[in-house]
């Protein structure tokens, strides 16, 4: 703990936004980071406690009491050693993980969060500029051969992690880049590819092979009845991965999105987020996509209140759309949630995004109830509020609007993952549809198919981008441990 009184001295520091109409022009970062003296700052606010909640809080369980004190003292080299300690991706998770650490905080039972996200992204972005990020190639190399299949952030961290073990491992990925939604979900004004780019040359450097453009696939074929993007141009049959490979690591998504099955879902006008979003970032990187998606003056309708639709809305906006409205199923939640009552778990309360303020009208606790068009084409929406009573979700009579809407965007959400992947490899599942796996210090992440493991949103459902850091490096523990009998992996 480098200042003792520091909790009590020094407030939180925010991380600022260019001005939202200078913003608006364009799809780059516009997050102004802390300074180096801004980040020793909020490194002195970390109180070091006894029993630090913040690294529970962390599914990574990233040592933030050690990172903080050490950007309070000025010695950053060693605290990008502490924070790859556990996480492959700090500049990743730095931009657009909603921080359950900082929930969990102690700070934050009665007063405001160490900026932990912000110290993270700082020493992340120093560790770029001073060349401190390296590749770091294996000492002993064990002629084992690994396919991981889905390069999204669980394929990543797993695939580097195997490669750091000595292993022989090849990334498959059925678009024509690594990163999955990272790549073709998460807008470039959250997330710049250039830091994919960088840690994919890292990886290669280290020793990881890529192929691009392959869709893993049994006769039914990976994708056929998902909307996200799928850009292969070749095809490997699960049986050739198994037959070739020591070990095969699932690591896809959870590519099946929530429909909303009411009269007129299938008017021109209706979409998924993401047929909607993939398109624009392909767009960013080529500078154009042919038949994609625009929102440019047009009334758009947003529904699914969660981090997807919040970029739908901030791509719109981009695009120059009329109007944006945002909807809701549930009840708008407090602005302010009773810590006494959550803490240090993740509460429920009122999120503003940086897209919602740069325009967008939200409405909460109502209802789709049809599609409106004419001659095929999307002209409005048909709306109802909703009353909640008793964990009972009721419509209000005589409270049924209409909303203009040339464009609605359909974000609630990912069901599962694509079935017919699974089903090529023969994979139990859960209740829910996803890979059945259990996370046991023994055994974990191994499927019902000898040799086949399963990590990340395909296993867990729809999750954060840090929960996929955690599940890819405990799997590539468990495929090391699995082939070599025991393991020098951190779990």
């Amino acid at each position: 703990m480098g200042k003792t009184t520091g909790f009590m001295e020094y407030e939180r520091i925010e991380e600022g936004y260019a001005p939202v109409a200078e913003r608006l022009k364009h799809y780059k970062e516009f997050v102004i980071g802390l300074t180096p003296e801004q980040a020793k700052i909020q490194g002195a606010r970390c109180m070091d406690c006894g029993t630090p909640f913040c690294n529970n809080g962390c599914p990574i369980n990233n040592i933030i009491p050690d990172f903080n004190d050490l950007v309070y003292r000025g010695d950053w080299a060693n605290a990008i050693q502490v924070l790859h300690s556990t996480n492959n991706f700090p500049e990743f998770t730095g931009r657009i993980c909603p921080a359950p650490c900082e929930a969990a905080c102690v700070a934050n039972i009665n007063g405001d969060a160490i900026g932990i996200k912000s110290i993270e992204h700082a020493i992340i972005d120093r560790a770029w500029a001073e060349g401190w990020v390296q590749p770091q190639k294996p000492k002993l190399y064990t002629g084992k051969k690994v396919a991981v299949v889905g390069a999204g952030p669980a394929g990543l961290a797993a695939a580097q992690q195997l490669v750091r073990a000595g292993h022989d491992v090849t990334l498959f990925e059925k678009n024509d880049q690594v990163g999955g939604l990272l790549r073709y979900g998460i807008p470039d004004f959250k997330l710049n590819k250039s830091h994919i780019d960088r840690r994919v040359e890292q990886l290669v450097a280290e020793g990881l092979k890529i192929r691009t453009g392959v869709l893993v696939a049994g006769k039914d074929g990976l994708g056929k009845d998902s909307k996200v993007t799928n850009w292969a141009k070749e095809t490997v049959a699960p049986e050739t991965l198994m037959a070739e490979f020591d070990a095969v690591l699932l690591t896809g998504g959870a590519e099946q999105s929530r429909d909303l099955p009411v009269p007129g879902r299938e008017l021109k006008g209706v979409h998924f987020a993401m047929e909607f979003l993939p398109q624009q970032n392909k767009t960013t990187a080529e500078g154009k996509y042919k038949g994609q998606i625009r929102a440019d003056g047009k009334h758009v309708v947003v529904i699914g209140g969660g981090d997807t639709g919040s970029d739908c809305v901030g791509t719109s906006n981009r695009h120059g759309a009329a109007s944006v409205t945002q909807l809701e199923l549930m009840p708008m939640p407090p602005e302010q949630e009773n810590k006494p009552l959550v803490w240090p778990y993740w509460p429920l309360k009122l999120r503003t995004s940086s897209s919602h303020q740069e325009g967008c009208e939200r409405e909460f606790a109502i209802a789709t109830k049809e599609f409106i068009g004419e001659k095929g084409q999307l002209t409005a929406i048909k709306t109802v509020r909703l009353s909640f009573q008793d964990g009972k979700m009721t419509e209000v009579a005589g409270s049924e609007q209409i909303i203009k809407a040339d464009l609605v965007f359909l974000a609630m959400g990912f069901v599962s993952p694509v079935q017919t992947v699974l089903d090529a490899f023969g994979v139990d599942k859960d209740a829910r549809g996803n890979a059945k796996a259990s996370t046991d210090f023994s055994g974990g992440y191994a499927t019902n198919v000898p040799k086949l493991f399963a990590a990340g949103d395909i296993r867990r459902g729809q999750s954060l981008v840090v929960w996929a850091i955690r599940e890819g490096r405990q799997a590539a523990r468990a495929v090391d441990e699995f082939l070599m009998g025991t393991s020098q992996l951190p779990r």
